[in-house]
């Protein structure tokens, strides 16, 4: 049995149900296209920052924010186009902006769309006219995120695009990782180290970038909740980032289609024909045992 409620809590909240297998998504289109919660048996598997949810001039920490038309930061925050400079702020504007909803599905799956377009706001910061549609589906303890891209512009669309999906974990040092890279690029310092499957949890902070991935998905196994994560992904996601914050509760282990200042160096960037649309996909799946 499938379902989807709405309630107004401090944002009009939809929820979707997939009552046999007892899996729960909270998905926030007014608060940037955001999934703030999955629930599988009770038991929360996305971090939330609540206090910053709620304070609608603070970025979300928490749940699984959209990142377009950047992933990363830019240097200064700026890119040029056709010799004009545009300021971006880090992972661009989508993950901040209100979204439309413009489907539901509660037959064979349980399904939202939402949909944002290109607007005078976003016109000021990237001068170009698009529609992004997103599917969110839940069918047991699969989560899938559908996504369309289009060009409306008369001009090429250059672009990237990704999500940052935060993991709730009480202890990291618990965690095993099955990605499919043999090495990571530091995002500051822009070292590579080889990677044999952990990490350095005493460090302040863990910021890298896997670019040479061997296969289409990773998992993540978090021994102390007895949980596995599997993340997958098509060809359209060649990186995958993973973040981490000393003694905060989560974890991130984000699909990026290019890395950081794709938008000025051209590296992994999509670009659009006018009219072209362009379709990608990221599964997640959590099981307890």
């Amino acid at each position: 049995m499938f379902s989807i409620a709405i309630q107004q809590q401090q944002y009009k909240t939809y929820i979707l149900s997939d009552e046999s297998a007892g899996s729960q998504l909270e998905v926030v289109p007014e608060r940037g296209g955001i999934i703030t919660r999955w629930r599988i048996q009770g038991e929360e598997i996305l971090y939330l920052d609540g206090e910053r949810f709620a304070n609608p001039d603070l970025s979300v920490r928490g749940g699984i924010p959209i990142l377009f038309p950047i992933c990363g930061n830019l240097p200064d925050n700026t890119y040029t186009v056709d010799g004009k400079t545009y300021s971006l702020k880090q992972h661009g504007f989508a993950r901040d902006l209100p979204w439309q909803v413009t489907d539901q599905v509660t037959h064979d799956k349980v399904s939202l769309t939402i949909v944002l377009n290109s607007n005078e706001q976003t016109k000021a910061v990237y001068p170009f006219d698009f529609q992004l549609v997103f599917a969110y589906e839940l069918q047991g303890n699969t989560l899938e995120i559908k996504q369309q891209y289009q060009n409306l512009s008369s001009t090429p669309l250059p672009f990237s695009m990704g999500f940052h999906p935060y993991f709730q974990v009480a202890d990291k040092n618990q965690l095993e990782f099955d990605i499919p890279s043999g090495e990571y690029q530091n995002q500051t310092t822009k070292e590579i180290y080889p990677f044999h499957g952990n990490f350095d949890f005493s460090q302040d902070e863990i910021d890298v970038a896997f670019k040479e991935l061997t296969s289409q998905s990773a998992s993540v196994v978090d021994n102390g909740r007895k949980l596995t994560l599997s993340l997958e992904y098509g060809n359209e996601y060649p990186i995958l980032v993973f973040w981490t914050i000393k003694g905060k509760e989560f974890y991130c282990l984000e699909p990026w289609s290019a890395p950081r200042n794709s938008l000025n160096t051209g590296e992994h960037l999509i670009v659009l024909a006018p009219g072209e649309s362009y379709q990608a996909s990221v599964r997640l799946t959590a099981n307890f045992f």
